[in-house]
């Protein structure tokens, strides 16, 4: 049976309200998962818990998708993030001339090319083509 007291405490603690931003997503993320850790959840606390999870459902569905990159975009993207130099990469190709051409787009990346990438960086090849 639905207890309006013990709902009406839940809101008091955390009153739910649209997200706007990073951190009150995240702080509405600590509040979910310590609900999570308990054993056994109340008819309240699921309820309570649909509501939040209906309001981060509604913050990323209305977020900026993230830019599908690939290619040499993505290979670029992938020196930055792993914090690889050029020089990590000539083992792949047969000069540095050829890798600075296909970093500066001059070159495309050949299906070989692409699968050596692959078989470095560990990840699918079929990442370098768009989905």
């Amino acid at each position: 049976m639905f207890a309006t007291d013990k709902y009406l405490e839940l809101l008091k603690q955390y009153p739910p309200r649209p997200i706007h931003n990073e951190e009150d997503l995240e702080m509405m993320q600590e509040v979910i998962n310590r609900l999570l850790d308990k054993p056994q959840l109340t008819v309240e606390e699921r309820e309570y818990l649909n509501v939040l999870g209906s309001l981060i459902y509604e913050y990323e569905e209305n977020q900026e998708p993230i830019p599908d990159i690939y290619g040499i975009e993505l290979l670029k993207f992938i020196l930055e993030e792993r914090n690889l130099q050029k020089q990590d990469l000539l083992s792949i190709f047969e000069s540095k001339s050829t890798l600075d051409d296909i970093l500066d787009g001059l070159q495309e990346l050949t299906p070989i090319y692409i699968q050596k990438l692959a078989n470095f960086l560990n990840i699918s090849p079929d990442l370098f083509f768009p989905s």
